[in-house]
């Protein structure tokens, strides 16, 4: 546009300068406009006429000034009136095309269903979605919650560990998308077996598994009725999901051993609402208690008293919902899923306090039996001790299993599925000369009475130094 302009302004000064002709003040309203249109054009055939020799001469000339006159014309008229002129029209498509262009450049990618597209590549910046985030309650004279969330002290605080705090939300992520697929996907008459693989294959996808520095942080838990935790199945289980069945879908995530254990309870029959909605109700509980400076024992004694105000009736028959005494909550800390400190969903319990920049899985379980669970079934779930020295082995195969489990798993749970897609072989009395020896903790499934039915929900929670976030939290609870 700027160039045509330049032009114009070139050829409209040569005619004036040729034709000896004053300049023309500026015109306001329609008929001076009309008067100034007529004089120019009656100048300029004057000059062709004075300078007819001159254009003769040369191929197409009087064409050209034909085409100068319209433009300055259309020039004239359009300073004049104040309208849009023909060549403006052309910068606006001109500026179009060019915006056009720019929205032709690579988007965001969008996740695939089923996902496939690594959360990495989801976020290119790097940075991940930040979870829940809620203020503290106030504990004592509350001096130490009071303003926390616009302290600048605070929120410089913060800042220092937002990398930390960016791989807890990549892993967060990770979680939140494969928790809403397999709700989802997830039917009664699939095995156990498939509905693990299908969650763990889509979790390593998402994550980008990469030995000790991505991946999954333990065994999918995918216990049933009356097993409330701790069981996965082992190769060659054949157990089916089946329509009756109330399952607690548990599984956990880690970027550079920075953990999210998050639980869900799936089930198909409505009659299991009220022991769901109790069971939330009781973690969401948990959740708001929690905070720095609060006593463990306080978030216990709530738990309990919102966990056990609810009754379920199956089959003609009325429950109240027991919260499952010898279960608790846990704080979690770098490639350690039990870092030492327990939440208990029951009132009692230690007088510790929660601190600053601590993670906790606020986990509860409720139950339509006794509220105690007990060892049963085979084990599946094994980890490493984390504060075992060194132990003498005398067994090869003790040596060569360990060496496998330094290098896959670290601290980090493991079923013997993944010891399996590992390639170890034959490691059954290897397994058990590690365990005799305290180099490796079994952990057996927990069942309440059998007839009962037991439901979980978890998430993990930050206590920041401004406020508690929920990393785990999305949608779909």
């Amino acid at each position: 546009m700027a160039a045509v302009l330049d032009e114009v302004g070139k050829s409209e000064e040569k005619l004036v300068d040729d034709g000896n002709i004053d300049e023309i003040d500026d015109i306001e309203g329609e008929d001076g406009a009309t008067e100034a249109s007529k004089k120019k054009k009656r100048k300029k055939k004057k000059k062709k006429a004075g300078a007819g020799e001159a254009t003769a001469d040369v191929p197409g000339g009087g064409e050209i000034e034909n085409v100068i006159e319209e433009i300055g014309d259309k020039l004239g008229n359009a300073k004049i009136n104040g309208a849009e002129n023909e060549l403006d029209e052309l910068g606006d498509d001109a500026k179009k095309k060019r915006k056009k262009r720019k929205s032709r450049g690579k988007g965001q990618k969008i996740q695939t269903d089923p996902p496939s597209i690594p959360i990495a590549e989801l976020f290119p910046d790097g940075v991940f979605p930040i979870g829940e985030e809620m203020e503290y309650p106030l504990v004592g004279d509350s001096r130490t919650a009071k303003d926390r969330f616009t302290s600048e002290e605070k929120r410089a605080l913060d800042r220092l560990h937002n990398d930390i705090y960016n791989e807890v939300r990549h892993a967060a992520e990770v979680h939140r998308q494969t928790r809403q697929h397999i709700q989802k996907w997830v039917k009664p008459g699939m095995t156990m077996i498939e509905i693990c693989e299908e969650l763990e294959s889509v979790a390593r996808k998402l994550i980008q598994e990469d030995g000790l520095k991505a991946g999954l942080a333990f065994p999918t838990g995918c216990s049933r009725n009356h097993c409330a935790a701790h069981y996965t199945p082992n190769a060659g289980d054949t157990t089916v999901l089946q329509y009756d069945d109330v399952t607690k879908i548990d599984f956990g995530t880690h970027i550079n051993g920075r953990i999210i254990d998050c639980a869900f309870t799936l089930a198909f029959d409505h009659k299991y609402d009220k022991l769901i909605e109790a069971v939330r109700d009781a973690t969401n509980t948990g959740i708001k208690a929690a905070g720095i400076d609060v006593q463990l024992c306080d978030i216990g004694a709530a738990i309990q008293e919102v966990m056990e105000s609810y009754e379920v009736e199956l089959d003609g028959k009325v429950y109240q919902v027991k919260s499952i005494r010898n279960l608790n909550g846990h704080s979690i800390s770098p490639y350690r899923i039990h870092a030492g400190k327990t939440v208990p969903i029951v009132k009692g319990g230690e007088a510790t306090v929660m601190e600053e920049n601590e993670y906790y899985a606020i986990e509860t379980f409720g139950s339509t039996g006794r509220g105690q669970v007990h060892d049963d079934m085979e084990v599946s779930h094994y980890m490493k001790n984390f504060e075992v020295g060194y132990v003498p082995l005398r067994l090869l195969s003790s040596k060569s299993l360990l060496n496998v489990i330094n290098k896959h798993f670290g601290t980090l749970a493991f079923c013997r599925r993944w010891l399996d897609r590992v390639g170890c072989t034959k490691y059954q009395m290897a397994l058990k000369d590690l365990c005799d020896k305290g180099v490796v903790d079994p952990y057996p499934p927990l069942c309440d009475v059998k007839g009962s039915y037991t439901a979980q929900f978890e998430h993990t929670i930050l206590l920041r130094p401004t406020c508690k976030e929920v990393v785990s939290r999305g949608e779909d609870y």
